[in-house]
């Protein structure tokens, strides 16, 4: 069995998902996603130009050698660029070989450890009343968890300023529309007199069995992100997510010190190296990579397996930038870890989206159930993607009321 070609496709509904489909010389072909948020014609282009030309005439079931032969064989190893382009070939890989075992993946990996895999959505609001308004219809759709974000009193600008219906859910979507990215101003200050009373009022309002989950997107030095994952203790919070850049590991150990409140962090780590020392030395709870610019199936689950190891749970990233393809892995992925912990989920359910990438996996009562059929259990019409072609956009830039560049 060889491959016998490969076309990489760029564009969506509202979004530049970058889709990679493999055909074999039997018929069979295998899918993958390698959308980089905002950056999607790099990865496009490196496996179109390097990537697929060394894919003609390989053999797909060996997805453990070709995936070695990419990051060993590149020299410059890691990236998120590079990573990405083997993620899709590797998701690609292992789609083809559940076709030909006619399996879907999760028995490929060892079987069911669950039926449904728990979700959390993402309720936003340009105020804490507005907040409580998109938690308050979540909570009415059935989640058991839910993300929450809100504007801060006197501050310039905040992430949640375009409503967006979805359902019966009103979000507040950051627009990345155009290459020259807009900017938003942010203040420490305020975000730490504001939050914890914000987070213990919605505690108050949902009661204990709601999981509350809150992102603070990096934008707090080490000594901040201590002062605030103690303050929030008593909100009992599911997971404080990404409280500080995490580039030097050693500063979580200072949150670790002050407070037991659960940290989560990955979504921007690329490879198990990124991680390997917060996971060995338990300085977080939740690994928060995503299976596409991760590497892919492969890499993804050697660092499931090290996290298992030391008490930390899977929480895997599932932003709107993730395709339905790299959704799908990552809900086989699911099915199978016995540490999994939680999955954001932002994907599915637009019809644009489902005509696109047809599916069989569903979300019921805040659970991700995932299908029966071999491989992924995701397909791609060609004929849709026809209807979308690339649009440029970026990531808004943070700046501080004095002008510095903060993090986004």
């Amino acid at each position: 069995m060889k491959i016998s070609d490969a076309k990489v496709f760029v564009g969506g509904p509202a979004k530049n998902y970058v889709t990679l489909k493999i055909m074999t010389d039997q018929g069979i072909y295998g899918l993958g996603d390698a959308t980089l948020n905002n950056r999607e014609t790099l990865p496009a282009a490196y496996l179109q130009d390097y990537l697929i030309p060394n894919l003609i005439g390989m053999d797909p079931r060996n997805s453990e050698d070709i995936w070695q032969f990419f990051y060993r064989g590149a020299y410059f190893r890691r990236g998120p660029i590079a990573m990405a382009a083997f993620g899709a070939i590797d998701m690609a890989l292992w789609d083809i070989k559940g076709k030909l075992a006619n399996m879907p993946l999760y028995q490929l990996f060892g079987g069911k450890s669950r039926e449904g895999a728990m979700v959390y959505a993402h309720a936003t609001g340009a105020d804490l009343e507005d907040l409580m308004d998109s938690i308050s219809a979540y909570v009415e759709e059935g989640y058991k968890a839910v993300r929450v974000q809100c504007g801060i009193p006197g501050m310039p600008s905040a992430s949640y300023a375009t409503p967006e219906k979805r359902g019966n859910t009103r979000n507040y979507i950051t627009s990345y529309k155009g290459i020259q990215p807009k900017i938003e101003i942010w203040d420490t200050d305020r975000y730490l007199r504001f939050m914890p009373d914000a987070l213990a009022a919605i505690r108050e309002r949902f009661g204990p069995e709601l999981k509350i989950l809150h992102d603070v997107h990096h934008r707090l030095t080490p000594r901040e992100a201590a002062e605030l994952a103690k303050a929030v203790e008593p909100t009992r919070l599911f997971w404080l997510e990404d409280p500080t850049p995490a580039e030097n590991q050693d500063v979580l150990q200072l949150i670790r010190q002050h407070s037991t409140t659960p940290i989560a962090i990955g979504e921007v780590f690329n490879s198990i190296w990124d991680c390997n020392r917060l996971i060995e030395d338990e300085l977080i709870d939740f690994i928060r990579v995503a299976v596409t610019y991760a590497g892919g199936i492969t890499h993804v689950k050697r660092i499931v397996d090290l996290a298992g190891l030391h008490n930390v749970r899977t929480g895997f990233h599932g932003a709107p930038s993730h395709s339905p393809i790299s959704m799908a892995a990552q809900a086989h992925l699911n099915a199978w870890a016995p540490n999994f912990g939680i999955q954001e989920y932002l994907v599915l359910g637009t019809p644009e989206c489902d005509a696109l990438f047809p599916s069989n996996h569903r979300m019921e009562n805040g659970l991700v159930h995932v299908s029966d059929a071999p491989g992924l259990g995701v397909d791609f019409d060609e004929k849709e993607a026809e209807r979308y072609d690339y649009q440029p956009g970026s990531h808004p830039v943070v700046r501080l009321e004095d002008g510095t560049v903060w993090n986004y």
